[in-house]
């Protein structure tokens, strides 16, 4: 019974301080593996068809589904 109540404080107190950090900006999520300048370049590589997915993926270390998103979000944009 003691540990469920400091199990529930614990809970309580982190959504508390993830709150805060919301308010204050600093939580953002995971960061991107790609720059702006990178993804543009992958998008670029991508239209002149040199080169697979798979190629782009490796040249750049990211998976296969960044470079779809990637092209997606340039496709969109």
């Amino acid at each position: 019974m003691v540990a469920e109540f400091e199990a529930d404080l614990i809970r309580a107190r982190t959504r508390e301080g993830m709150a805060i950090a919301k308010a204050a900006g600093k939580l953002r999520g995971r960061k991107p593996k790609l720059t702006a300048s990178q993804e543009k370049h992958l998008v670029q590589l991508h239209r002149t068809g040199a080169h697979t997915t798979s190629e782009i993926a490796e040249l750049f270390g990211v998976a296969r589904s960044t470079v779809y998103r990637a092209i997606q979000r340039a496709e969109q944009a």
